[in-house]
């Protein structure tokens, strides 16, 4: 499946709860809440996606590697570390807007981070990903 690139959703943001630590994801890597990763129902695993949250502007990309949210008007699922960064943690789920960047097979200079703006993102690069 190709990446839609340029694509542009908007709706509601989320994040894995400290419970979702270390269990396998869709892919079959490990949540990991200190990489910049995330949950989409549609998008092919390992696309970069840049979620802008609404509220306060502040963007991040994140590395699509799990399937979900499974709860109704959620768009997305994103990692702790992802989810901090946005300033949506003490609210717990926020309105976003994501846009597809890419995907990892664009990445050749320091595959494990990505440099967006001023700031640098680790990703979530470990192990063999289902290209489904």
């Amino acid at each position: 499946m190709e990446t839609p690139k340029g694509l542009i959703q908007k709706g509601k943001a989320s994040f894995y709860s400290r419970k979702f630590n270390g269990r396998k994801t869709t892919s079959g890597e490990r949540v990991n809440p200190n990489v910049f990763s995330a949950a989409h129902k549609t998008l092919p695993f390992n696309t970069l996606v840049e979620v802008t949250n609404l509220h306060n502007n502040r963007s991040v990309i994140v590395r699509i590697n799990d399937r979900g949210p499974f709860i109704k008007g959620r768009i997305i699922d994103l990692s702790r570390a992802a989810a901090k960064s946005l300033g949506i943690v003490s609210r717990g789920i926020a309105n976003v807007k994501l846009r597809v960047v890419g995907a990892r097979d664009f990445l050749t200079a320091a595959p494990n981070v990505i440099t967006y703006g001023n700031t640098a993102h680790l990703l979530s690069l470990a192990g063999p990903v289902n290209q489904q």
